[in-house]
């Protein structure tokens, strides 16, 4: 299929955050964007200031008029039903349907691929290898799985021969891409109901790893099984990180290179997992061949991501943090990244599970985790694309927590139950729909300690 031939672009689930990367992409080249999702969010609502046309209803008839020609392609999301009717009507009229990672293979075949793959970090590192690659001059677009602060977006130039792309690892979508240099940053346990065992999902990233022809142009962390070129921080690799401090809330550091020593790079996103996430973009683009210079001018530049240790309320009476964390792994990193900004003070954590497979998968690790805060509002899962799992509910998942200060909330409570809490550090926790509701906390906060 040949994108320049494509007029028309139709997104079923336009909404997702990936989904939406593309359609800002494809409506900056040119191309005539609409699309279908299923509950209206910030983010559709940006989507449509920007003209591309959206509608809630799954109704043939709400497909534009114009679209119903050759030249069009239909994007869409594995988390759209199978009995989709818009869905069915293109596929069945022989229209051009691909899955988004199909459609980003053949965006990034013909040009300089970086590919951030890991079950966790991705966003981030993507996000800091983009704004590096842009603000010294590259000719790139990145795809990011996240609104970067920078940009208010999540698509980052208009580049021809660079991209920087998310390696998805979920329906094994990584597979379609053609990186030129990649980096792994973790391959823990994950989409269980995809590969079954934790040893599938490790074969999978072994076979993305396997596309790199150069094993110098793969850069993975010292613990994993992969063959490349080594990050760490305060570890011996062949990128470390070391003399890290903290000055004026954010890290300080230097770096062994193959080249030197690099002095004193700034990076102002708390917890050790992000200054890992920061070191490989660094590593990524200084194989590149990026001015070190440089790279360390913009990533002190690096804003952050929305969702991704958010500040909300920055004040000496309260904090107010908003993660997308899912994972435990995830959960564990944001606790460490509060314990160490906010040594002795006590944190409320409000979780949303997400999905229930996940939920069943790590029940013990996710108790385990959020036992470690000081208060937890539990919320009920939010299903996404899967349907209840008898006996896996958010009170099931409480009995598990060892914390003695828990409560399951329900989104009508939840406002009320914070405001009564006397932590001066609140965190909102979860990848559900719990990110539409930290407008009304962060306002209710606010008329709090005011």
């Amino acid at each position: 299929m040949n994108l320049n031939q494509i007029q028309n672009v139709f997104f079923i689930g336009v909404g997702g955050i990936g989904m939406s990367a593309l359609a800002r992409y494809f409506k900056n080249i040119g191309k005539n964007v609409s699309g279908y999702d299923k509950t209206p969010t910030l983010l559709t609502s940006e989507l449509i200031e920007n003209g591309i046309s959206i509608h809630f209803e799954d109704r043939i008839d709400l497909i534009p008029e114009d679209y119903f020609v050759e030249n069009t392609l239909v994007i869409i999301t594995p988390a759209v039903p199978k009995a989709h009717s818009q869905w069915n009507y293109f596929l069945e009229r022989n229209y051009h349907v691909r899955k988004r990672a199909e459609v980003l293979g053949i965006i990034t075949k013909d040009t300089f691929c970086f590919a951030v793959a890991g079950t966790h970090g991705k966003t981030t590192t993507s996000s800091i290898l983009g704004h590096i690659l842009y603000e010294t001059g590259a000719d790139v677009t990145a795809f990011i799985g996240g609104i970067v602060e920078n940009y208010n977006s999540n698509l980052i130039g208009s580049g021809k021969t660079v991209t920087v792309v998310e390696a998805d690892e979920f329906d094994r979508s990584f597979l379609h891409l053609h990186p030129n240099i990649a980096c792994v940053t973790s391959m823990d346990a994950d989409h269980l109901d995809i590969y079954g065992t934790s040893d599938e999902i490790e074969k999978s990233f072994v076979e993305f790893a396997d596309k790199i022809e150069d094993t110098k142009n793969l850069i993975v962390t010292n613990e994993l099984p992969l063959k490349g070129i080594t990050v760490a921080v305060n570890e011996e690799a062949v990128y470390s990180a070391f003399n890290v401090r903290i000055e004026n809330s954010s890290y300080v550091f230097d770096i062994k290179t193959p080249k030197g020593i690099l002095k004193d790079f700034r990076f102002r996103l708390p917890g050790k997992h992000n200054l890992m996430n920061a070191l490989m973009a660094v590593a990524m683009a200084d194989i590149y061949g990026t001015p070190t210079d440089k790279i360390a001018m913009a990533l002190a530049s690096f804003k952050g991501i929305r969702r991704r240790f958010s500040y909300q309320i920055q004040s000496e009476k309260l904090v107010y943090i908003d993660d997308y964390a899912h994972h435990p792994t995830e959960i564990n990193a944001v606790h460490q990244a509060v314990r160490e900004l906010y040594p002795g003070k006590k944190v409320l954590a409000v979780f949303q599970p997400h999905l229930f497979s996940r939920t069943n998968d790590f029940a013990d690790d996710f108790a385990k985790s959020l036992s470690a805060f000081d208060e937890i509002l539990l919320m009920d899962i939010y299903p996404a694309r899967e349907l209840p799992m008898e006996g896996v509910t958010s009170t099931w998942l409480m009995s598990k927590m060892t914390s003695e200060n828990k409560k399951l909330i329900s989104k009508e409570a939840l406002i009320p139950a914070i405001l009564s809490s006397d932590a001066p550090i609140i965190v909102t926790i979860g990848a559900g729909d719990i990110g539409e509701l930290v407008g009304t906390i962060k306002s209710a906060l606010n008329e709090k300690t005011n």
